[in-house]
C-alpha cells in the first residue's frame, strides 16, 4: 500500500528522505480507506495479517496509524517491522524536483544524449540505482516468502501488510515476480491506493500479481 497523499505527491516532486506530513486530505481519506478496507469480510481481515512492514518516514507511518486508527483493539498484537529495505528510491541530487526538471538538469550536466532520463535505467545522481534498489527489495521478499512458506505449510492464513512509496512499491512488484527493474514498467500507484502480490497455486515458488479479486456471497 502506498502512503496516503502528501503535499509533494500533489505537486509531482520526487520525495525520499524528506519527511514530509500526510495533508489533511490525506488524513481524512486514510481514515475512511481503513473503516471500508479492513474487516472480516473485507480485503484485510485482521486476523489473516501476521507482519506488517512499513518504511520509517513519517508519512508512511501516518498512514499506517489512521489505516488502523477504526480497528485498534483487532490489530494490537500484529508484529510491526519499520525497516529501511522498503523506504522509497533515493533520488539524490534530484530531491524535491520535478521529472521535467530532472531531465533539464541531466541535460546541462551533459548527460542523456540520445534518450531521456529514466530512473528505472539510470537511477539518481549521488542517489541510488537500480541494483541498490533490487538488493534491498530482495532481502525484504526472501524474508516474506520464507514467512509465508512456513504458513503454507501449516495451512493457515499469512498476509503481509507493507506501507511504503510509490517508486518503491513499482519496485517491489518488479522483482516480487522476478523481473529487473531497468525499465518503466507502466504500473500506476495512486496515494493510498493498494496491490496486491501473491503465488499461483498457494506455491511459494510460483511469485504472481493478483489483477482483481473476485466478489464472493454467503453461503
Amino acid at each position: 500500500m502506498e502512503h496516503s497523499e502528501t503535499e509533494w505527491s500533489l505537486s509531482g516532486q520526487h520525495t525520499s528522505h524528506t519527511d514530509l506530513s500526510l495533508t489533511e486530505d490525506g488524513k481524512k481519506r486514510m481514515q475512511a480507506t481503513g473503516v471500508h478496507l479492513i474487516g472480516q469480510d473485507r480485503l484485510i481481515v485482521p486476523d489473516h495479517i501476521e507482519k506488517v512492514y512499513v518504511s520509517p518516514r513519517l508519512r508512511a507511518r501516518q498512514t499506517l496509524d489512521l489505516l488502523f486508527e477504526s480497528h485498534k483493539d483487532e490489530v494490537k498484537n500484529i508484529p510491526i517491522e519499520v525497516t529501511e529495505n522498503i523506504r522509497e528510491w533515493e533520488y539524490g541530487d534530484y530531491e524535491g524536483m520535478k521529472t521535467a526538471d530532472i531531465k533539464a538538469l541531466r541535460k546541462s550536466r551533459g548527460l542523456d544524449k540520445d534518450s531521456d532520463w529514466s530512473i528505472w535505467r539510470d537511477g539518481c545522481e549521488n542517489g541510488e540505482m537500480p541494483d541498490q534498489v533490487a538488493a534491498r527489495l530482495d532481502k525484504l521478499i526472501d524474508e516474506i516468502v520464507s514467512i509465508q512458506r512456513k504458513a503454507i505449510e501449516e495451512n493457515r492464513h499469512s498476509e503481509i501488510l507493507i506501507i511504503a512509496h510509490g517508486h518503491i512499491l513499482r519496485c517491489l512488484t518488479l522483482r516480487w515476480v522476478k523481473r529487473e527493474i531497468n525499465e518503466n514498467p507502466s504500473f500506476i500507484l495512486e496515494a493510498g491506493g493498494v496491490g496486491v502480490l501473491s503465488y499461483e497455486h498457494r506455491n511459494c515458488d510460483e511469485p504472481a500479481i493478483c489483477l482483481g479479486g473476485a466478489f464472493t456471497v454467503p453461503h
